[in-house]
């Protein structure tokens, strides 16, 4: 393995520790053991920006399954490394901020960096793989993580409700996702990010295209939270606030976005890909700003700018993509500008939000609430979190000199630069965008004018609180003020970014959009003059200025008072039709009795298998090659049959057990008489091992009760009996017939040819059983260990009376 692979892994193989560290140096808080490793990948990660600013990309793959094309490829270019470094920067200061945030003497710390470590590495999966499937398992893992996280005080049912919420909806995305990854294989033979952008032509031909986008567009859009899919992140803001800080502004909500620029490549130049990052973008980013301002807890209010801002990204890739649908038709960076202010604003999002975050978490801190209708007048009495939180929400606001200004100005840009497309109904539709993101950005500024004034400025009511209030400890603060400071630094010296971020990531986003060693020309500053966008903005300040000032007016309306988002009733009563429609499919089936069990079964196979047989015109039978049968076959079929028929009317275990051992032997016989000596011989075994346990076992019963009942005619079980015969015999009849017909050599002769030279063995039964079927062996010999050690179990906790002294 390589260093890069290590490092993707890394977070795993120090969570295995924790456990043990947590337990044998209890003095010392686990969060300083942890802190090295996100110090040192992001150092060690920092080292490729001299590759990827020039072009280069690094790549490395370990064979995993290569039959079926799944590698474990890791592979570093602008993009990968952008969030490799928000994974592992973010990280570092989360994990820090985490040590003075989490007591050592209260919480289980274990728990806790086991979870994170397990989501960071995860992360680093999603973002440094190349093939597909691998990104699977790590996307899937960082649903778990995350639901571990945020249920992380599990005796809290808020927490475990919004961990169950946002598992369901995500894993859900996760699994629409693997289907559009499939369909990506199908039309390219390949699950290699690269090697399907490669063949990007076979997938905007396949009739495939637009089915692998919905998939594909699912797995994002329930990750990054957009409408409707943003219902589980506002409840997930129940988890601890390093975790918020961590999941919400840099990590797992970005993987969305990161999923949607990463295959940019492949689906871009559509129209359905355009309205579809588009439209749901907007919609996304209107919704989350208005329903933000109808929150009364600090997270609350964070959590649906979060929905907002994403919804802000997601709608600058789906303009931005019309890049490739021009190509080098006109000026690259005139359509590619909305990619580079998507990646700008990413990058400003992880500093400002993730400062918020952390200064929410030190005001639940120190006064015991985040209610706004409780805080008040916190602007002398905790100094350093005011001024990182003005930092932070003029920022977010969009005000100068802040990062958030600057992104928030290009965000306009590129919406009136869309207005000026001539495909996609931009024309008519364009206009339309814009109005309804400057709303949003309205809605914005208002949040964060609440959100600020309600907290610091006003008279401090010492009343309001169950603690004594004060400013919160060195520790806590480092973390906010370094982001807080980023927030000032990118904001007056933007291009620091321009080449060695942002840049190559446009170039991994936009691989096909400009001829080979040319750079998208990035150059971010400040003044731009009295243009459009300035216009723009100060509108939206005025506005939201007018609708602070009038908060009293409409702050009594419903659109106010209602806090939580209408969309989760129709999750709580989807939730709860599912499981009340599953218990009533459970008690239908689950009745106790087998032969409701054999029934369903078989009725399920006779409709499955009959179906296929039909539409594909399978059933057939020829003749021309069917032997006769010779007068011993049929006494020994007569006997086999009378044996069958007698088991009904036997009372004694026993002789139920020898009869029943009589029709194996007889089988086995049938399959002397076929010449198959190894499947005789392995059925003879099988047979008097079964019938000498069930002897063994039923020996010592009592006698069969003879139960007096009337015997009913069940017409749907002679349907479902000769249902089921008939179709096995047509299968068998039809395959026999198709083979023929087609020269099908059957699949007996490669067992015959390949049991001794690949298996070492001469019985081709066992070999079968043992070796070409040794996952499957291997499945039930787990299942059987898994059942003995349940059995043990069992066996060493059984109650002696004395449990309760």
């Amino acid at each position: 393995m390589t260093v890069l692979h290590w490092a993707t892994i890394s977070p795993f193989l120090l969570a295995i520790l924790i456990p043990f560290l947590y337990k044998y140096a209890r003095r010392i808080h686990t969060g300083w053991f942890v802190l090295a490793l996100p110090l040192v990948l992001f150092i060690y990660f920092i080292q490729y920006l001299s590759i990827t600013s020039t072009g280069g990309v690094v790549e490395h793959t370990i064979p995993w399954v290569p039959s079926l094309g799944i590698n474990f490829t890791v592979f570093v270019d602008g993009l990968s490394l952008l969030f490799a470094l928000l994974i592992t920067g973010i990280g570092t200061l989360v994990i820090l901020y985490s040590i003075f945030y989490l007591s050592k003497k209260t919480e289980s710390l274990n728990n806790f960096y086991v979870y994170l470590l397990m989501f960071m590495g995860a992360m680093l999966g999603v973002v440094l793989s190349d093939n597909l499937i691998v990104l699977y398992v790590f996307w899937e893992l960082t649903s778990l993580a995350s639901s571990l996280l945020i249920s992380y005080w599990f005796h809290r049912e808020k927490s475990t409700y919004g961990a169950q919420k946002s598992m369901l909806i995500t894993v859900f995305g996760g699994f629409a996702m693997l289907g559009g990854f499939s369909l990506l294989y199908v039309m390219t033979g390949t699950f290699s990010i690269r090697g399907i952008i490669e063949n990007v032509d076979l997938v905007t031909s396949s009739e495939l295209f637009l089915p692998a986008m919905i998939l594909v567009l699912l797995g994002a859009f329930t990750k990054s939270a957009q409408f409707p899919f943003h219902i589980w992140l506002p409840d997930a803001m129940e988890a601890p606030t390093p975790v918020s800080a961590y999941l919400h502004s840099a990590t797992m909500v970005k993987a969305g976005i990161y999923l949607v620029a990463r295959l940019t490549p492949v689906f871009a130049g559509s129209a359905e890909w355009f309205w579809l990052l588009t439209g749901f973008g907007v919609v996304t980013l209107l919704w989350g700003s208005t329903s933000a301002v109808r929150q009364k807890d600090l997270k609350g209010i964070l959590a649906f700018s979060t929905v907002s801002q994403l919804g802000l990204i997601m709608t600058l890739l789906g303009l931005g993509s019309a890049a490739i649908y021009f190509g080098d038709s006109v000026d690259p960076a005139f359509y590619s500008f909305a990619i580079m202010a998507a990646i700008f604003h990413l990058i400003n999002h992880a500093t400002f939000k993730g400062s918020l975050f952390m200064t929410a978490g030190i005001i639940d801190h120190e006064t015991g609430t985040r209610d706004i209708r409780k805080l008040g007048g916190l602007m002398a009495i905790m100094p350093v979190t005011f001024t990182v939180s003005l930092i932070g929400l003029a920022s977010m606001a969009g005000l100068p000199p802040f990062n958030g200004f600057l992104s928030k100005e290009m965000f306009f840009t590129a919406l009136l630069r869309a207005t000026e497309m001539n495909v996609f109904n931009m024309e008519t539709f364009g206009i339309i965008i814009v109005v309804l993101a400057w709303i949003a950005s309205v809605f914005t500024f208002l949040y964060c004018l609440i959100m600020f004034f309600k907290t610091f400025t006003g008279k401090f009511q010492p009343e309001n609180y169950d603690v004594k209030v004060h400013e919160a400890p060195i520790g806590m603060l480092i973390s906010p003020v370094i982001l807080g400071s980023l927030v000032i630094v990118f904001g007056f010296f933007p291009n620091i970014l321009a080449y060695t971020i942002i840049e190559p990531a446009m170039q991994a986003v936009l691989p096909t959009v400009l001829a080979d060693g040319e750079l998208f020309y990035v150059n971010i500053y400040m003044w731009h003059g009295f243009n459009a966008e300035l216009f723009m903005t100060m509108g939206v300040v005025a506005a939201g200025i007018i609708l602070f000032l009038m908060m009293k007016n409409w702050a009594k309306t419903a659109f106010y008072m209602k806090e939580r988002d209408p969309l989760n009733w129709f999750y709580d009563n989807s939730l709860s039709g599912v499981i009340t429609g599953s218990q009533a499919v459970t008690r239908i089936q689950m009745t106790g009795l087998l032969r409701d069990y054999f029934a369903y079964m078989t009725a399920f196979m006779i409709l499955l298998l009959g179906y296929t047989m039909f539409r594909y015109d399978a059933f057939t039978i020829d003749t021309t090659n069917v032997t006769g049968i010779a007068p011993y076959i049929w006494v020994i079929t007569l006997v086999f049959i009378a044996a069958t028929l007698s088991i009904p009317f036997i009372n004694k275990r026993i002789t139920a057990v020898v009869v029943v051992g009589v029709i194996g032997f007889l089988l086995a016989l049938l399959f002397v008489v076929f010449r198959a000596p190894d499947l005789a011989l392995t059925q003879l075994l099988v047979e008097t091992v079964t019938v000498l346990l069930l002897m063994l076992a039923f020996y010592h019963l009592p006698e069969l009760r003879k139960e007096e009942f009337k015997p009913r005619f069940n017409i749907v079980n002679l349907i479902i009996s000769i249902g089921v015969g008939f179709l096995v015999t047509a299968i068998a009849l039809s395959s026999l017939a198709l083979g023929n017909e087609a020269g099908i050599e059957p699949i007996s002769q490669f067992f015959v040819e390949n049991s001794k030279e690949l298996a070492g063995g001469y019985n081709m039964v066992n070999v079968i059983l043992v070796d070409f079927r040794g996952l499957d062996t291997l499945l039930e010999v787990l299942v059987l260990g898994i059942a003995a050690l349940g059995v043990i179990a069992l066996i060493k906790l059984r109650m002696t009376g004395r449990e309760d002294v």
